[in-house]
């Protein structure tokens, strides 16, 4: 009887100490969730530092002369694109040597007609009323002139209206009346609005007057941007004279224009089509910035770069073959030879 109790007690005491020792390893030990936390917050922390640690995105300063008017200008503002060189060369060196050839010949033609067929000089008149050769030479000499021209301004054109590239930049804009809207499909920016600057904030910033915005159109240089133009309520007009662009934003229609910023700067246009009683006071500033300040203001704005969204976007699971029938593996399975007696 004796034995028995006693090893009832015995057996008692061995499972209140199984019991408390698990207890105590299920304290000591994380759970699973908690220890994948506290393994991942080192690595947390040091997001955070280094996102602390990057410097803000700070914007550009206007440089004087550089996309705006210069005081006492004549000329077009300096190009800072492909389109933009291209467009002056034709101007300067096509329209502008044809346009001063004929001035100076009409004007040759009348000083000699004023000078040789007056009253003076001439007191009967010639009867004369045609002349093959002179009708000859004043009706092919324009259609070569007209040729001339046409030839690069169809180039011009189809420079101007070229489709943009895979790899471009999307930016939708949206004339409102009377301000500008600006969304970036592509990184994930929604559309904020760019107000003109009060005029004594604009002069505390640098920025010529009535062009200053309260937010710019931020671009990268070197890379093709797709503009997609539109109106929301009447006909506005997108105009940056620095890019040679001007594409009207129309209600109800998308509008495309590609343009490649060759310089960093801050570049100013206006609203090129009376769009009401505030047209004159809806300015357009873009600020050009490399390619690695636009990352930086892209993240700033909470938004990703293409190629981060790419790296985000999880791996297609592979797919796990499935395992043999039982019956194919006894199959496979060696025979074994029956034993000798």
């Amino acid at each position: 009887m004796n034995k028995t109790i006693n090893g009832f007690i015995m057996a008692m005491a061995l499972g209140l100490g199984a019991v408390a020792s698990n207890a105590a390893y299920a304290q000591e030990a994380p759970a699973p969730a908690e220890a994948a936390v506290e393994a991942a917050a080192p690595a947390n922390a040091a997001a955070n530092a280094a996102e602390s640690a990057a410097p803000a995105y700070e914007h550009l300063k206007p440089v004087e002369g550089v996309g705006m008017p210069k005081p006492g200008q004549m000329n077009f503002q300096d190009q800072a694109s492909p389109t933009g060189h291209y467009a002056y060369w034709m101007h300067s060196w096509v329209l502008m040597p044809v346009i001063t050839a004929i001035t100076l010949l009409v004007l040759a033609l009348l000083l000699w007609v004023m000078v040789r067929y007056r009253r003076g000089a001439n007191p009967v008149a010639s009867r004369t009323s045609h002349n093959t050769m002179i009708e000859v030479v004043w009706t092919l000499l324009p259609v070569l002139i007209l040729i001339g021209i046409a030839i690069p301004s169809i180039d011009l054109l189809a420079k101007q209206l070229k489709p943009a590239p895979k790899d471009a930049l999307t930016v939708k804009v949206t004339g409102y009346q009377w301000y500008w809207g600006y969304e970036y499909p592509d990184n994930e920016i929604g559309e904020y609005v760019s107000n003109m600057l009060p005029p004594e904030k604009a002069k505390a910033n640098g920025e010529p007057a009535l062009l200053g915005v309260d937010n710019r159109l931020v671009l990268p240089v070197g890379v093709p941007v797709k503009l997609i133009i539109t109106g929301a309520d009447v006909i506005h007009s997108f105009s940056v004279p620095a890019f040679w662009l001007k594409e009207d934003a129309v209600p109800g229609r998308l509008n495309e224009r590609t343009v490649t910023i060759e310089k960093e700067g801050v570049y100013y246009g206006q609203c090129s089509e009376l769009c009401g009683d505030r047209h004159a006071f809806m300015p357009i500033a873009v600020e050009a910035v490399s390619p690695e300040r636009f990352a930086q203001w892209v993240h700033a704005q909470g938004g990703k770069m293409v190629g981060e969204a790419a790296a985000a976007a999880p791996a297609p699971a592979e797919a796990t073959p499935a395992p043999a029938p039982a019956a194919e593996t006894t199959a496979a399975a060696p025979a074994v030879a029956p034993a000798k007696s």
